[in-house]
């Protein structure tokens, strides 16, 4: 896996993986989305962590850019972890197609501030107000390209028994 260095990197592979998660997502049906697996978790849930994952890095950038601290300990991108039951509760009114949405409009808005920041503010130094070594444009791969990854990578996963 290529880790981004730049924005022109960063940019690139967000959009690649940006589009092969929406390719996987299309072949993923509404009852099988809301399926849970042995873990207690179903596509859905993973796909809604994503966006609250993109949410949070832009929720803590803002912040860190309004001179406010961020979350109150040292964060890395496994802090960010599946926590099923709590996610289930924050998106269980939501359908898979708004589920999917919710997505998007978080890889928009990431999207639209990767856009407006260049390579120093992106890679320079630690983002502001989050309290480890992380660039923005390290969590901004982490919590889209690198989710988008890995959800892809569950989705195949339990999609597999249901093909074969």
């Amino acid at each position: 896996m290529r880790v981004a260095q730049t924005k022109v990197d960063l940019v690139g592979i967000s959009r690649a993986e940006w589009s092969k998660l929406m390719l996987t997502l299309e072949c993923v049906p509404d009852d099988v989305a809301e399926r849970l697996d042995a873990d207690g978790q179903s596509i859905k849930d993973v796909v809604a962590h994503g966006a609250l994952a993109i949410g949070l890095v832009l929720g803590w950038y803002a912040d860190g850019q309004a001179g406010r601290d961020g979350p109150p300990k040292k964060y890395c991108s496994r802090d960010l972890k599946f926590n099923p039951t709590t996610l289930r509760t924050w998106q269980e009114e939501l359908s898979w197609p708004e589920t999917r949405t919710l997505l998007g409009s978080a890889h928009e808005r990431l999207m639209g501030l990767v856009d407006e920041l260049d390579d120093a503010a992106l890679y320079g130094c630690p983002m502001k107000g989050v309290r480890n070594n992380w660039s923005m444009g390290r969590w901004a791969e982490a919590a889209g390209a690198g989710h988008y990854r890995s959800t892809r990578r569950y989705i195949s996963k339990r999609m597999k028994p249901l093909v074969a």
